[in-house]
């Protein structure tokens, strides 16, 4: 049940996360989401607690604990500033607007400079910890894809595999290991389907090529995770082969099964994290896997074009792939679930176009 807007506990819990914020560490810390240390049952009330407080502050605006706004937008790369700037105060200054302006571009939002409603939104979604403090969109027609500065791949000779081990003394005890296995193995076949790599277990974790395992808060590579939401997961890009997934997490690899309200599935977090570790950054697209957030309870783990485009430029198509089948294979589920599909058939054709232009 919701608590009136106007409960004495939202102003309770916010001065708790106001004043007790975990001690810096070596690591670059993390942001701290304003509910991420919320039980499950209250992180709804204060979603709307958070949006009343926030909602279309602007420029001049002066909002109790708009400093960890600040703190956000640090940590994934927007804002930047001189050693005499006061991430600490709370108020919307000059340096806070030009850093939403960029999210709100970089994220395709609609272009504000405020904290409006789905820039709020987007800043409480549950996310990839990896910066976007990327280099600006290849813009080129519809493309959209983003590399890595340096353009880094995986310098083998093509086709080329690629081994991929999970850690023996960082794994999770609330799914079965055949159930992770299945997940990212389905992860990594999405990817080999598009490219000429291919990836294959180790038999040793030690020789892997891509290295996984599942962590808690600082664990050794000044990215530490959160606790619950928040950071999701994170990787690097090429060649250094670190996959890292917060283990605080309410994994999922079946929503039948799991019905945590904050359950993350963990197939689509993989894929989008082999996106970083091929050497794509995060894409504006919000319908591409490399997009870098992902709701609760979300499933997304079909590669868009702009996510397809991206990785064959670094790597080249694999040879049994033609975007004509990508397109008959959106048409077929498409009708498999009877919606109308003529809009998508439209608009795919019309990237197809201009891809060849």
């Amino acid at each position: 049940m919701l608590l009136p807007s106007n409960h004495p506990l939202y102003s309770l819990l916010f001065l708790f996360f106001l004043h007790n914020l975990p001690p810096y560490t070596a690591a670059r810390p993390a942001p701290e989401f304003p509910w991420k240390q919320l039980t499950e049952t209250t992180v709804n009330n204060y979603h709307h607690y958070f949006y009343n407080r926030f909602l279309n502050s602007r420029r001049g605006s002066h909002v109790s604990g708009l400093s960890e706004i600040k703190r956000y937008f640090h940590h994934f790369g927007y804002l930047t500033f001189e050693a005499h700037y006061n991430i600490s105060d709370d108020i919307f200054d000059a340096p806070l607007e030009s850093a939403i302006l960029h999210y709100q571009s970089k994220l395709g939002l609609q272009v504000t400079g405020k904290l409006d409603f789905d820039t709020l939104t987007q800043v409480l979604s549950p996310r990839c910890g990896v910066p976007d403090k990327q280099p600006s969109p290849t813009l080129h027609a519809t493309k959209n894809y983003v590399f890595f500065p340096g353009k880094p791949r995986w310098a083998r000779r093509i086709p080329m595999t690629l081994t991929y081990g999970f850690s023996p003394d960082n794994m999770i005890r609330s799914l079965s290991l055949s159930d992770i296995k299945e997940a990212f193995k389905l992860a990594f076949s999405t990817w080999a389907s598009v490219i000429p790599v291919n990836f294959v277990e180790a038999d040793d974790y030690g020789f892997a090529d891509i290295k996984i395992g599942f962590y808690s808060g600082d664990h050794g590579d000044g990215e530490p995770f959160d606790g619950v939401l928040g950071i999701l997961a994170h990787s690097f890009s090429p060649e250094s082969g670190k996959f890292h997934l917060d283990a605080a997490e309410t994994w999922a690899v079946d929503f039948e099964v799991e019905k945590s309200s904050v359950a993350v599935d963990l197939e689509s977090v993989a894929v989008h994290e082999i996106g970083h570790l091929l050497g794509l950054s995060h894409s504006p697209v919000k319908g591409a896997v490399m997009y870098p957030s992902l709701k609760p309870r979300e499933k997304k783990v079909e590669l868009s074009v702009d996510d397809i485009q991206g990785v064959q430029s670094l790597y080249g198509s694999n040879p049994n792939f033609t975007f004509s089948s990508l397109l008959e294979s959106d048409i077929s589920a498409n009708r498999a679930a009877d919606l109308r599909f003529e809009s998508s058939l439209w608009a795919i054709s019309m990237i197809l176009a201009a891809s060849f232009l």
